[in-house]
């Protein structure tokens, strides 16, 4: 079998270890902190934890019953063998899969080893685990939203005028042909101002916001624009699949930073849309400015436009028009197109 898989040349045979090169020594140096890493049980479940989702010590702790001792211990034997990379979210340190990889070999193992992780499913204990942990997230999210709703387009404007990421979104809503009866969906309208966008290009806009005092203010924002054809859902974005929604736009106005879990919304999303149909977002890239989480309620410091990439290539959607806008206060606005195509 092995023989089918590596020929070695007979003169060499036997003496394969007397011959190798520096090159390749090195290369399985490189490699053993890999193998070694990965030789834990444990560890193999946090890697498959973290396929989707991004997850601090102390939440990893909840979601395996682990000290946090033993539990940091093996996310720094992860992190050094590049199985894990961190991600700084103000003061806190979360932990993800390297989002940028290139063609190396150690690369090209990792890749394989996720893709055998990842054909194994998380127990529903841990997954369980997984929802209490974002349960957390959007109850913190959603208090934020209760407590400051009439002061949150004010703080909002401290990061980026409405202008600054509305009307590229439009732009790339205008390069569509939609039909006279396509649909579209604003996930997190905020006060409602987008809508007054969506209203006059859809035949049925569907406004989705998990806060209510953030949808009410909405629908009185569309009361009063005379946008008759929105329609109001208070929740996540399951719940539109429990309705069995579909559309042919959907648009994510700087909201993705607020959700507990944004991967899951580009699976969703996914779903929600009909075939060649766009999803769009306009939200932040990566900062270090912590003073917005206490001031505005984000949850994630932006992000890397390759996460964005690859939470949408997992979900099957296509990258389109990508577009970055740099703020006079240090912010950098990106607006991303991700398609549904036909197949």
């Amino acid at each position: 079998m092995l023989n089918n898989l590596i020929s070695i040349p007979p003169e060499t045979a036997g003496n394969t270890a007397e011959h190798s090169s520096p090159a390749g020594a090195q290369c399985l140096s490189s490699i053993a902190p890999i193998l070694k890493a990965s030789g834990d049980p444990l560890r193999l479940e946090i890697l498959r934890v973290l396929q989707r989702d991004t997850f601090g010590v102390m939440e990893l702790c909840n979601i395996f019953d682990s000290r946090q001792s033993g539990m940091s211990h093996h996310l720094k034997v992860l992190l050094k063998a590049g199985l894990v990379e961190t991600q700084r979210e103000g003061n806190s340190i979360f932990y993800r899969r390297p989002i940028k990889q290139d063609d190396g070999i150690n690369d090209e193992l990792i890749h394989s080893l996720f893709g055998i992780i990842d054909q194994t499913e998380i127990s529903p204990s841990t997954a369980e685990s997984i929802n209490v942990i974002k349960e957390q997230r959007a109850d913190q999210s959603q208090a934020f939203f209760s407590r400051y709703a009439d002061k949150f387009k004010e703080q909002q404007e401290l990061i980026a005028l409405f202008e600054q990421y509305a009307v590229p979104v439009v732009d790339l809503i205008k390069a569509h042909e939609f039909s006279g009866t396509a649909t579209a969906m604003e996930i997190g309208p905020g006060e409602g101002a987008f809508l007054n966008e969506l209203s006059t290009r859809f035949n049925t806009v569907y406004a989705l916001d998990n806060s209510e005092g953030m949808l009410n203010k909405a629908k009185a924002h569309a009361e009063e624009n005379n946008l008759a054809n929105i329609k109001f859902i208070l929740g996540e974005s399951g719940k539109a699949l429990q309705q069995n929604i579909t559309v042919d736009a959907i648009v994510l106005n700087m909201v993705l930073h607020h959700i507990p879990s944004p991967a899951d919304i580009f699976t969703d999303c996914a779903q929600l849309l009909n075939d060649d149909g766009i999803m769009l977002i306009s939200d932040l890239s990566h900062h270090d400015q912590n003073w917005v989480k206490e001031n505005c309620g984000d949850l994630w410091l932006g992000f890397e436009n390759e996460e964005l990439s690859r939470w949408a290539k997992k979900s099957g959607l296509d990258e389109g028009e990508s577009l970055y806008i740099g703020l006079r206060n240090g912010f950098q606005i990106q607006v991303r197109e991700f398609i549904k195509r036909r197949f």
